[in-house]
């Protein structure tokens, strides 16, 4: 057991230390290095090592990691100090940087080049929901999430929609991937009045970035060992758009032969989505239907509070909600649910092969819920934001 200690703490150190100093982890650029180094297998098998729990993370690294906070609006600063809370209580090695970065708090608010400097010095950033007022102080079109997205190339987003246990829904067993491409479609920010009350959008579609979504898509696939790969769109009405999206996504499919491949209109898909959603495996689809999607598959499983995601570009990677909403009238009232939040630390910690720590949050947020002894009032219970936040805690340690 001491060589195994010893020799994952070693493993770990190094490779936190050198795979942030050059790409993230999980990002497809980095993938053969990550298979080299041999982390993941690694870690897991000293998870499962047995240790008690009073040395579980008695061997984890000395060598600390900075991570961009942005602590985000509405109830967001609250959960953010319950994911500080956690990580401290299990003394994860993440130090945070924490910036103010927000829209609705313009005049305290950092710039977005700062930000944007932050996450690539520390590679990984987490980050709360930011609101985004249906007009913005600057008068500018695109909004500050729209503009980090650019700046970043933050080109793909990824939400994990599972069922979890204690969680009251009307369907189970869900475990659905979907992936949304983040920096052009219905989102470019490109729009002007042509004549007095007629106002033109553009929707932005190109062969380049369709094609490096779709392989994303079909990386994750095989990294996760997924089965089928549906492109959701509407090529029947948008027949040049949303056509070049569906031949993109059809053409690399060639390249993975092992992986199954469909396509689906997007209205059909949210009709099975709420009537049959354990048909589906992973969800690729252009900007605007990925943000429907993520909501409307958000509720399958139990809300916003619940649901993670992870957004990538070749250089980092960034933590936030799966289902940015605010809730700006639970502010004050500690009744939110830090589930989600706490799910894009264990996602964040993942990231950085720090998979013990990771491990140990999801699976102590999964007993917290499958006992349903202390539940939030969005799961139909009472318990508060902290009462949750010392469960979760107790469970690990």
């Amino acid at each position: 057991m001491s060589i195994l200690k010893n020799g994952m703490k070693l493993l770990i150190n190094r490779s936190a230390k050198n795979l942030l100093g050059n790409k993230c982890l999980h990002t497809p650029s980095s993938l053969d290095t990550a298979k080299n180094v041999g982390i993941k297998s690694s870690i897991a098998r000293a998870y499962t090592s047995g240790e008690s729990n009073e040395d579980k993370f008695a061997n984890m690294p000395v060598d600390r990691i900075t991570c961009t906070l942005i602590p985000g609006d509405g109830v967001y600063p609250e959960l953010m100090n319950s994911v500080q809370t956690v990580l401290k209580a299990i003394g994860a090695p993440i130090d945070f940087e924490t910036i103010l970065f927000s829209e609705v708090q313009h005049s305290s608010s950092a710039q977005v080049e700062d930000v944007i400097k932050s996450i690539n010095r520390n590679r990984i950033c987490l980050m709360g929901a930011l609101m985004s007022p249906d007009v913005s102080y600057s008068g500018e079109l695109q909004n500050l999430h729209m503009k980090l997205r650019k700046g970043l190339d933050l080109y793909s987003n990824v939400v994990h929609v599972v069922s979890w246990p204690g969680v009251a829904s009307r369907h189970k067993n869900i475990d659905i991937v979907i992936i949304r491409e983040l920096t052009e479609g219905e989102y470019s920010a490109l729009e002007h009045e042509s004549v007095d009350g007629v106002v033109e959008c553009l929707k932005i579609v190109t062969a380049s970035k369709s094609q490096r979504i779709a392989k994303f898509a079909f990386d994750y696939a095989l990294r996760n060992n997924r089965k089928r790969v549906t492109c959701v769109h509407k090529a029947n009405i948008m027949k040049l758009g949303d056509g070049l999206f569906l031949k993109s996504c059809s053409e690399i499919k060639q390249l993975y032969p092992s992986v199954n491949f469909e396509a689906m209109i997007v209205d059909n898909c949210t009709m099975q989505m709420v009537s049959n959603p354990q048909q589906f495996d992973i969800l690729v689809m252009p900007n605007l239907y990925g943000n429907i999607l993520d909501n409307l598959a958000a509720g399958l499983v139990g809300g916003a509070g619940v649901v993670a995601s992870s957004s990538f570009s070749p250089e980092c990677a960034v933590f936030e909600p799966g289902a940015r909403h605010v809730f700006q009238t639970a502010v004050g009232k500690n009744i939110a649910n830090p589930t989600a939040m706490l799910m894009c630390a264990s996602k964040m910690l993942r990231h950085v092969n720090l998979q013990h720590y990771s491990e140990a949050i999801r699976t102590a947020i999964r007993e917290v819920l499958a006992a349903g002894k202390v539940r939030t009032r969005d799961l139909g219970g009472s318990s508060s934001t902290h009462e949750f936040t010392d469960a979760v805690i107790k469970a690990i340690v």
